[in-house]
């Protein structure tokens, strides 16, 4: 079920925004050469637990995965770019390393994700990370009344085919309120003009990511984390947005 905020409800969820902003913020700034990803779930659960707040991600077990999460934050490597389950693995120099973190704030979610080089990136990094993240300036762009859901999509789609990257729309966008996932989902390619029209009130996650030369992914054997068919590396930008009469809300935007 869709349902839409009112503008007093759409204030109380810039706590979570704000918060989700600031554990992203601080994980990767603290995401260096040497360090463990199991500390960076540690500072995440940390944080948590100092602002009071609750993980969305602890006991999440959603049909795709093999069992519940057991960490508080995604972080991805290289050639992971979706789910990716903390474990013991310290980050090397030129990491590509994907951090999505969800969590509720006075009983409201917010989500959003980020993508770093760890040490010295790459020029095809760069622009891998570059894109995702004017796609998903783009898609936020689109998310307005009078638009539909494909709007959003075609807008994101747009900006990766320009850099000559396929997409994958198994995983996209989706609502968020009360709950970390819920309708509608937002796929990263679709038809201008297509799909639910955009209320204001609506509020989503919008999440383009992008594999450099494939659409196609595979399930690590840890039962989570999501790998690029061929190897290849992986970027994801995300934020938690609510569309208004006039110009979309981030409610995740960082500092």
């Amino acid at each position: 079920m869709i349902e839409l905020r009112t503008p007093a409800e759409i204030e109380e969820m810039r706590p979570a925004g704000r918060f989700v902003a600031s554990v992203l913020e601080a994980t990767s700034a603290a995401a260096a050469v040497g360090v463990n990803l199991l500390e960076l779930d540690a500072l995440a659960h940390e944080m948590i637990r100092a602002a009071g707040a609750e993980s969305c991600y602890i006991d999440y077990h959603p049909s795709f995965g093999a069992s519940p999460f057991g960490k508080v934050i995604c972080t991805s490597v290289n050639d992971a770019v979706l789910h990716g389950l903390p474990h013991d693995y310290r980050l090397r120099d030129g990491d590509l390393l994907s951090l999505d973190f969800a969590a509720s704030v006075n009983g409201w979610v917010a989500d959003s994700a980020i993508s770093i080089v760890v040490g010295t990136p790459s020029d095809e990094d760069r622009r891998l990370i570059d894109t995702s993240r004017r796609a998903l300036d783009a898609g936020i762009a689109a998310a307005r009344t009078g638009n539909r859901i494909g709007d959003i999509s075609r807008a994101i789609a747009d900006v990766a085919k320009a850099e000559g990257y396929s997409i994958n729309t198994d995983f996209g966008g989706h609502g968020v309120g009360r709950t970390m996932h819920g309708d509608p989902h937002i796929p990263n390619n679709g038809r201008p003009g297509r799909g639910l029209p955009l209320k204001a009130g609506l509020v989503v996650a919008i999440e383009p990511w992008f594999l450099e030369t494939t659409d196609r992914i595979f399930t690590d054997p840890d039962g989570w984390t999501l790998r690029s068919a061929d190897g290849s590396r992986g970027a994801h930008s995300e934020h938690t947005i609510a569309i208004t009469d006039g110009d979309p809300i981030v409610l995740t935007r960082r500092s």
